[in-house]
């Protein structure tokens, strides 16, 4: 069946709860990547560093990261409406009061709050919209994948066009749309039925347990300290306006959506998934490179192009991760975000401080440096990944690859 099909179950056709679901998650994944464009604006208005600033994703991925033991142990308990409405409730008031911040450390802790209810919200989404979706799965989780895909590439668009006019107006437009799916939510969804075995807070790590997943997990950690030295570091390399920055991050936030959902899965089935998974990690680091030393011209492109290659690695990173133990997925993406989201926390933080102690160029450096590590970890562990990448079905490549925010 064609899942844009506008007949009874396709992608059009699906319930009010599905769309509500649907809509917030667009918005929650815009607040990964709301505040890149106003960076630059934030640090002048309170009088910050770039370092101070740059805190802000590591503050959001901290949390995020410890969440993850958190969200399954939360909803296998009080069910998936309830932790959807408590992660929005959490975004809500934690993104209202950042656009009221005076200092940048009271940015920061807003920005960590916002982080544990995105976390609970997203990490519950993809279920809930499978489970109220009509006629299977796979138009949902197409509809999942369009959400992500959205809002990734549209953050940096909405930050840039509120921001403009003041840096705090994007944290209050956050807070408005997400208390309207707030509403929807309640109004719309009903509460779905519990699982039945409870989600322990010791469950994903005992996950990584396994050999593969561990691997998979390890390689994720170097690879995404590369993709978060790209999104929260480059806007003060590019030192543009609200508006420019917001479209280069707009464009690579495209980029990032058609690669993962549409590109990886056919280079998957032509090359294999650790061939396509080692040549983009390899691939992003020399693009990391030239962004480091090239010009400004430069830097503009290679951010842009990272786009594609952050995309492809998204999605075989996840579906390794998800299909390589024999731990339940949920368990086992827990545990695998638990290890990649810290280092999603340390890159914002060390970047300016290696600026600082160096110069501009090195921290794309290490950035590189990084991702090889990446490529290495899939070479040398290729046996413990062998088996899910052969024999990784097609049909998987969709609905893991939209969990890479989810969990």
């Amino acid at each position: 069946m064609d899942p844009f099909d506008a007949g009874a179950g396709g992608i059009l056709r699906q319930p009010k709860a599905v769309w509500a679901t649907a809509g917030a998650s667009v918005v929650a994944f815009m607040g990964i990547g709301l505040v890149d464009p106003i960076l630059p604006s934030i640090a002048k208005g309170l009088d910050a560093s770039a370092g101070q600033v740059s805190l802000l994703f590591t503050s959001y991925f901290l949390i995020t990261a410890l969440a993850m033991l958190v969200t399954g142990f939360v909803s296998s308990r009080i069910g998936g409406r309830r932790t959807l409405l408590l992660g929005l409730a959490f975004v809500v008031v934690f993104a209202g009061l950042a656009g009221t911040s005076d200092t940048v450390g009271q940015l920061v802790g807003y920005r960590a709050g916002w982080g544990l209810g995105n976390a609970l919200f997203v990490s519950t989404a993809l279920a809930v919209i499978v489970g109220a979706a009509a006629g299977g799965s796979a138009a949902a989780i197409l509809l999942y994948e369009s959400a992500l895909g959205l809002g990734m590439a549209c953050g940096p668009l909405l930050g840039a066009l509120l921001g403009d006019a003041s840096w705090r107006y994007p944290f209050f437009g956050t807070a408005f749309l997400m208390a309207i799916g707030f509403l929807c939510i309640t109004v719309f969804l009903k509460e779905q039925p519990k699982p039945a075995r409870k989600t322990s807070l010791l469950d994903p790590i005992r996950a990584l347990g396994h050999g593969g997943l561990a691997s998979a997990a390890v390689s994720a950690f170097f690879y995404n300290y590369t993709f978060f030295t790209v999104l929260a570091f480059t806007p003060f390399v590019l030192n543009m306006t609200p508006y420019k920055s917001g479209a280069v991050f707009f464009a690579w936030g495209v980029l990032l959506a058609v690669f993962s959902v549409l590109v990886a899965p056919r280079m998957q089935r032509r090359f294999g998934s650790l061939k396509v998974l080692g040549g983009s990690l390899v691939l992003l680091a020399a693009d990391v490179l030239v962004l480091g030393y090239g010009n400004h011209t430069a830097a503009i492109v290679c951010t842009i192009l990272s786009g594609a290659f952050i995309g492809v690695n998204n999605t075989v990173h996840t579906e390794l991760a998800l299909g390589v133990s024999d731990a339940p997925r949920p368990v086992a993406s827990a545990g695998y975000n638990f290890v990649r989201w810290f280092a999603a926390a340390a890159a914002p933080y060390f970047a300016p401080k290696i600026e600082e102690w160096t110069d501009v160029h090195i921290p794309f450096v290490v950035a590189a440096v990084t991702a090889l590590l990446g490529a290495v970890v899939v070479a040398v562990r290729r046996r413990a990944l062998t088996h899910e990448a052969e024999e990784l079905e097609p049909k998987h490549a969709s609905e893991d690859s939209v969990t890479v925010f989810a969990n």
